[in-house]
């Protein structure tokens, strides 16, 4: 790969499994040096940063609980002794219930509405003035923000919560030349998919309904994430793209 993004600074939140994961990679490939973001994850996220310094690209693992202020605060303090400046920040990073929403309470709805949402408006107000060059914010969601889905209703309301913020952060911020966008994945068989008690049922409908193939990979999703890191993405902003093979469109 050309190193289209040589030089960037890029923080994944989320970083050390699944499409975070990817993502770091990704952006390592294309020349980014990146901060690892992760919760519970320490080796993997060790191993992350073992990766992109074989790429030659700096990499530090930071644990930080994304909804969270004072952890975020906290996050950037670490990141302001490594780097002077943040190009691209992917928040990735997710979590939630799984249940029917006739049995969920007010404490699932904060932790779905306070990782999954309220963290991208965290991540922007600290963000935002280390990107002094303009930058990119890529949020992650997922198609339960637009379509209802058994145990997911929860999630799919912090998801669609995430989206409007992005819509609005992309109309406070753009005039700085920071540019933010949603990339709304389909059905991936990551780690978070093995907690669904109908998973086999979700991969075989997806699988069936999806023009372009049955298996959307992380790297997929990931490849998304780098075109709006692109300079060639600079007019995209407020935007959700959609990666799932068409499956969205198949009724």
């Amino acid at each position: 790969m050309n190193l289209t993004l040589s030089g960037k600074v890029a923080l994944v939140t989320g970083a050390a499994r699944g499409i975070g994961r990817a993502s770091a990679l990704k952006l390592g490939a294309a020349g980014c040096d990146v901060i690892v973001n992760y919760y519970n994850s320490h080796e993997e996220a060790e191993s992350l940063c073992q990766q992109l310094h074989a790429m030659g690209r700096r990499a530090i693992p930071i644990q930080c609980s994304v909804g969270v202020p004072d952890s975020v605060a906290e996050m950037f303090d670490t990141i302001k002794k490594d780097f002077d400046r943040l190009d691209i920040v992917v928040s990735n990073a997710a979590s939630g219930v799984l249940k029917p929403a006739m049995d969920m309470t007010l404490k699932h709805f904060r932790w779905c509405l306070e990782t999954n949402a309220f963290a991208i408006n965290l991540l922007a107000q600290h963000a935002a003035p280390m990107m002094t060059n303009g930058g990119r914010i890529v949020a992650l969601s997922s198609l339960g923000a637009q379509r209802a889905m058994p145990h997911y209703g929860f999630i799919g309301a912090s998801k669609a919560a995430l989206e409007s913020l992005v819509r609005t952060l992309a109309q406070e911020l753009g005039p700085r030349g920071i540019r933010v966008n949603t990339v709304s994945a389909g059905v991936v068989d990551t780690d978070a998919l093995s907690h669904f008690p109908n998973r086999d049922q979700v991969l075989a409908e997806f699988a069936a309904r999806t023009p372009v193939g049955p298996s959307l990979k992380p790297e997929d999703v990931a490849d998304a994430v780098y075109l709006l890191c692109l300079p060639e993405a600079n007019w995209v902003n407020g935007h959700t793209l959609i990666v799932d093979g068409g499956f969205a469109i198949s009724g």
